[in-house]
């Protein structure tokens, strides 16, 4: 049994991980299961950066493998932002409200046609000495709505339409938004790589 951690504490995103890894080959923790875990300062300028910091500190200091991810949005009338920033945008890390409000304030007089965004999830895998050995990343393309609609989901889901379905993340069913998202796309296509080098190292 390959062991694995999973840095962070957001219980969402250790489900995403769960649903798409074989329980008989990867046993998953997070680190809140973990005596002894660090929180890890997210210094880095860009989103691949900031995963492989968070993977790699917290590999060398548990000793153990971990992957991090670490993902945002991006508005591109804002010029990229909030970017790395997107979970402390209004000051606060986590306060999806104050967020939300500023995202619509600053973007009040933008019309629809320019309001195109993404949302970019970054994985990375380290060893236990704090080597990078996989990285993978995935975007999902749509636009900021003038308000927020729906309830479901975190973050800026409320505000992010996606343009197929006409509705935004808030408001589309949990098995769809698994199905589009950028985290879902970047496991997608992170989880083969891992199993194969799981293979290689056991």
């Amino acid at each position: 049994m390959f062991e694995l951690v999973v840095g962070t504490g957001n219980a969402k995103k250790l489900i995403e991980l769960r649903l798409l890894l074989p329980e008989d080959v990867i046993r998953l923790q997070s680190l809140a299961e973990i005596n002894g875990s660090i929180d890890v300062e997210e210094t880095g300028q860009t989103f691949a950066e900031n995963a492989a910091i968070k993977a790699t500190e917290q590999a060398k200091h548990l000793g153990r493998w971990v992957v991090a991810e670490d993902s945002g949005l991006t508005v591109d009338a804002l010029r990229g932002k909030p970017g790395v920033y997107s979970a402390r945008y209004a000051g606060t890390h986590g306060d999806d409200e104050a967020n939300n409000d500023k995202l619509l304030e600053e973007l009040k007089d933008v019309p629809d046609e320019k309001r195109t965004a993404q949302f970019n999830s970054y994985l990375c895998l380290s060893d236990p000495q704090g080597n990078v050995r996989l990285e993978e990343h995935a975007r999902c393309s749509g636009r900021i709505a003038h308000h927020r609609q729906g309830t479901a989901g975190f973050g800026y889901d409320p505000l992010f339409i996606i343009r197929e379905y006409h509705r935004t993340f808030g408001d589309l069913d949990l098995a769809v938004k698994r199905a589009i998202s950028h985290r879902s796309r970047a496991l997608r296509k992170f989880v083969p790589k891992l199993l194969s080098l799981v293979e290689s190292v056991e």
